[in-house]
């Protein structure tokens, strides 16, 4: 085995990587690609891999960032929703070892994807991340929806044809907008939500609006930046950014102009990008994990994603758990008790419109 920045993979083991994740079966989630892994890198220089080798071809890779006193996470930790190693079938490596091995102590996930044993014990929690399947097509999913939420379907096609009669030039959708400055409305919409609903802020970290930028343009087989936006006559009134692969395409930041909220325009959004999906055989869209309204209304089904951390025996693992245990309980408890977490919610929501002036 051999730990080396992304950077340094050579063009074979690139290749070894790809097709590793196309052998193993699992979602081809475009976080699991070596691109994103090399995109992360470019902004986070603690970024390593652990390759390993058979003989003289590459079987295995395990991306990871490296911090102080060899606290690990997994790559992207706070934005990546599919983490863990790609390993070719039968390779299984302890866990301790290949903490040892990378020198570090402990190694986090929030999103480890199913299917991930290697690190199984290490999880703590489980979390659904409800998808949307359009494999038979778009007409199918929406004829699911029409049996399974009516009422939702109706008076979301009722609001985008209420939108279209009232702006000039209609409604239309774009499914991969190149224009940066649609991703800047984007982001600035998005972190006002963040804001607005009392949570952390995450493009007001550098690392993560460089990286977000670059992975716009980014244009690889099995991981792409995807810009969606719908436009009301030449005005943006929602607009998503994700990765996409051939046949999955990863939900991130989804947002929209309040000033258009009565027209429900993230639903419509969602409908659109399911449709324009389907038509570029992507046969996925998996909307990531957490709890929301839109989520439950749009979804056909659901994968299972951990959180946890692999912690070796030591002084630095001890270290690691007290840093972090006693914030995850807290996280947990909450979740657990519905009524709790919505308290916990309006109560944010209030700090937010207090801090805002609202």
């Amino acid at each position: 085995m051999r730990v080396v920045r992304p950077g340094e993979l050579s063009a074979r083991e690139v290749e070894a990587w790809r097709k590793l994740r196309a052998e193993s079966g699992a979602p081809a989630n475009p976080f699991m690609e070596p691109e994103f892994t090399r995109a992360v890198a470019e902004v986070r220089p603690r970024a390593r891999v652990a390759v390993w080798w058979d003989g003289d071809e590459p079987v295995g890779f395990f991306p990871y960032e490296k911090g102080p006193l060899g606290q690990g996470r997994a790559i992207g930790f706070g934005v990546s929703d599919s983490q863990g190693a790609v390993l070719r079938d039968g390779l299984r490596p302890g866990a301790r070892a290949l903490l040892r091995h990378c020198g570090l102590a402990a190694w986090e996930f929030d999103n480890l994807e199913d299917g991930q044993d290697l690190f199984r014990d290490a999880a703590v929690e489980s979390f659904a991340s409800p998808v949307i399947d359009v494999g038979e097509g778009y007409a199918a999913y929406e004829a699911l929806l029409r049996v399974r939420s009516p009422k939702f379907l109706k008076t979301t096609l009722a609001k985008e044809r209420r939108l279209a009669r009232r702006t000039d030039g209609g409604v239309r959708f774009v499914f991969d907008e190149r224009d940066p400055a649609a991703l800047r409305t984007l982001m600035a919409w998005k972190s006002a939500q963040y804001r607005r609903t009392g949570r952390r802020d995450r493009f007001a970290k550098e690392w993560i609006n460089v990286l977000v930028r670059r992975l716009h343009t980014l244009r690889t087989p099995g991981c792409s930046g995807v810009l969606s936006v719908l436009y009301a006559g030449e005005r943006p009134v929602a607009a998503h950014f994700g990765l996409r692969s051939a046949t999955v395409l990863s939900c991130w930041f989804p947002a929209y102009d309040p000033a258009f909220a009565k027209y429900s325009p993230g639903l419509v959004l969602h409908l659109r990008m399911a449709e324009a999906a389907a038509a570029a055989g992507i046969g996925v869209l998996d909307l990531g994990r957490g709890d929301a309204e839109y989520k439950d209304a749009l979804k056909t089904g659901e994968l299972t994603v951990y959180e946890g951390a692999a912690v070796r025996p030591g002084a630095r693992a001890a270290l690691h758990r007290l840093r972090r245990e006693p914030a995850r309980r807290l996280h947990a408890f909450v979740r657990s008790r519905p009524a709790l977490a919505a308290h916990g919610r309006t109560a944010l929501n209030r700090l937010a419109r207090l801090r805002g002036g609202g």
